[in-house]
């Protein structure tokens, strides 16, 4: 029993890790199959949680920080589009500027405004997304490992965490289903051959960038406002980079993302779990090491097990229209 309830916490520590990661690698889903290459993940999650932690600071409530993040992550990606899109300028240099612009500016005005060394205020429990508890998760608690996975691992997230799994099915059916995800898919594949059939480039890649901007406002408040009480300096700890490796892993395709990104989370939960435990024949490592571990294990998933993956054929590539 004491086994089964172990496994039931580090999977739900995996399931809550694993979602910023999730919305990020969505969002880069979103702009990479449309041709855009998207390293600005980790900076609009950034400026998203910002945001939202500053918003949700000041009203008392999580809506307006999750609408200011939204906002600030859009806003980030229109520019990130403007650069690339419509001045085609390099994608790679124009998302490396925008992590470098949302490191700075989160940290400038987390101490101009809160003077508190860059962060926003601790936040209290109604400015928070809190966990939600299901029907019946304190009667089947009890019950033998259905109790531990409906209790542990199904009820007890955040509006959130619920609202990352949807986008999976979501953003399948819209890529796959839907007039909008044929010529999204088609404007990354042949751009030209879309132009031809009457497909405007240029706005197909600009809703692309605006979607992913929305799941990067969504990863950046879960980080503030739902796992965390408030911003802290730089929290997202390179979590957009992660999401990228995830999206290269997945090879481009929204359920293989989801495995990746509780892979990743997995990892993470497990290193966080073993810190300060001593290791057969090794002892306790350091902090520092144990925390290096998911990025070293993803270099090495990458370099690996990944196998041959091949993307958008326009990706990255800006659109010339012929006359």
């Amino acid at each position: 029993m004491e086994l089964v309830h172990a496994l039931a916490t580090m999977l739900d520590s995996s399931i809550r890790l694993s979602v910023p990661l999730l919305f990020a690698c969505l969002a880069g889903l979103y702009a990479e199959r449309a041709g855009v290459f998207d390293i600005g993940l980790e900076g609009k999650m950034l400026i998203a949680a910002f945001a939202a932690g500053a918003a949700a600071a000041i009203s008392d409530s999580p809506w307006p920080g999750l609408l200011a993040a939204i906002v600030a992550s859009v806003a980030f990606a229109l520019l990130h589009g403007f650069a690339t899109i419509t001045h085609r300028g390099n994608q790679i240099v124009s998302g490396v500027a925008i992590n470098i612009i949302a490191a700075g500016l989160t940290a400038q005005l987390g101490v101009t405004w809160f003077k508190r060394g860059g962060q926003t205020p601790q936040l209290e429990p109604e400015a928070r997304f809190l966990e939600l508890r299901l029907p019946g998760a304190e009667a089947l608690r009890s019950i033998p490992l259905i109790g531990d996975l409906y209790a542990e691992i199904i009820s007890g997230h955040s509006v959130l965490v619920y609202l990352a799994f949807l986008m999976v099915p979501l953003t399948w059916w819209v890529l796959y289903r839907t007039r909008f995800g044929l010529r999204l898919r088609a404007v990354g594949e042949n751009p030209a051959a879309a132009d031809t059939a009457g497909v405007s480039v240029e706005f197909q890649r600009y809703m692309a960038v605006v979607c992913g901007g929305i799941l990067c406002g969504l990863s950046g408040s879960y980080l503030s406002i739902a796992q965390s009480s408030g911003f802290i300096r730089d929290m997202t700890a390179g979590k957009g980079f992660i999401a990228l490796a995830a999206l290269v892993f997945a090879k481009w395709r929204p359920v293989q993302a989801m495995g990746a990104c509780l892979l990743f989370g997995f990892l993470d939960a497990l290193t966080i779990r073993l810190q300060g435990t001593p290791l057969p024949g090794v002892g306790i490592l350091p902090v520092q090491l144990m925390q290096a571990i998911p990025y070293i294990l993803t270099v090495a998933l990458l370099a690996g097990f990944i196998g041959r993956a091949v993307p958008p054929k326009a990706g990255g590539i800006p659109y010339v229209k012929e006359h």
